[in-house]
Order: structure tokens, then sequence, then C-alpha cells
């Protein structure tokens, strides 16, 4: 019987169990069989999923299907109208040496940030310089892809979170926690077949 976790992976951790540095395994005792879908640079927090379900990881991860994944970037500036529809129409970014396109996303300032918990350690803020809060949601994956993105736009992020991914989101989640769900309320959330909304 497969088993599925759902954490929010704080910034500092490798997105593996083993290795140097802080690892998944110093969050939860996970069991020996589950691995992270995906993963989530070290400097980058937010949602991450664990499973031994071979079928969900190829679904998640096989470009082919294209499933939304939404994440809050704390940028330096305010990026006006051009700089956001240059995100949303694709911009042209280095992955393994060469340029590539981004497809199309949608990019937006949020009227209100989601509550996040605090980052540990936190930024660095520079009193000139001021930072925004933009929402960015893609159909792909490419390393460091969002921020590639924001930094070819000259905004360079300063902190990142990976919010949801297509209606599963880490709302109300603490720094680090780790929470286990059915087959059938994640396959839901995620859109699905066999589990999708009538």
């Amino acid at each position: 019987m497969a088993r599925y976790f759902i954490i929010y992976k704080p910034f500092g951790v490798l997105s593996q169990f083993s290795g140097e540095g802080q690892t998944l395994a110093s969050l939860f005792h996970f069991p020996k069989t589950v691995y992270p879908v995906g993963r989530l640079d070290k400097d980058s927090e937010g949602l991450l999923i664990i499973t031994d379900d071979k079928q969900l990881n190829h679904h998640l991860l096989n470009p082919r299907f294209g499933h939304q994944r939404t994440y809050l970037a704390q940028v330096e500036g305010i990026p006006d109208q051009e700089a956001l529809r240059q995100l949303e129409k694709g911009v042209d970014i280095n992955v393994d040496g060469k340029i590539y396109r981004t497809k199309h996303a949608v990019a937006k300032i949020p009227e209100q940030v989601p509550d996040l918990p605090e980052r540990n350690p936190p930024i660095r803020y520079r009193k000139n310089v001021p930072d925004t809060w933009i929402s960015l949601t893609l159909i792909e994956g490419k390393n460091r892809q969002v921020r590639k993105m924001t930094a070819a736009v000259g905004h360079p992020t300063l902190r990142l979170v990976r919010w949801s991914v297509e209606k599963l989101t880490i709302q109300g989640f603490q720094v680090g926690e780790v929470r286990e769900m059915e087959k059938e309320e994640i396959y839901r959330a995620l859109g699905l077949s066999g589990f999708r909304r009538k």
C-alpha cells in the first residue's frame, strides 16, 4: 500500500534522505520505501510530496502532463506590467548550457500574500531597495527556473516558496511540518483521473 506525505520543506534542507548537510530525514521518521517527487533546491522552501507511488511520481515528473505549480517569489524591486508580461510570455534562460525559452506562465502581484511563516535565517533587507512578492504559476520545472526567470526580467529572487501543485497547497503548514495523506485525497487535489470530481 503506497504512502503519501506532504511537507513544508524548510530553507537549507536538502531534498534527499542521505548525504552531508541537513536532509529530509531530520524532519520525520519516514518509511524506508518513500522518496521525494521532484526536488526543491536547498535555498528554496515549500511544498514537497514524498511517496512510494511510482505512477504518481511518473505523472508529476513527466513534462507531457504539464501540471500547474505555483511559487511565491519575494523579488528585488517592484516589477512593472511589462516585466510580468515577459514572465508570462516566456523568457530565455540557461538550462544545461543551452538557451531555453520558458513556456507560457501566469505571473501576478497578489493583492494579499498568504500568511507564510518567517524564514530562518531571514532574507537580507536593504533599506534603499524595495522588494515585492509575486506569484508565478508554471507548467514545467527546469532547474532553478523561477530564480532564472525573475533575474532575466531584472528582479532577482530573495526568497522562494513553492506554494501549491494543482490544488494541493501548504496553506496552514508550519515550516518543517509533515502530514500524511490518503491516496484518494491527494489524487483528488492533484486532479488525477479516477478521483476527479464529477
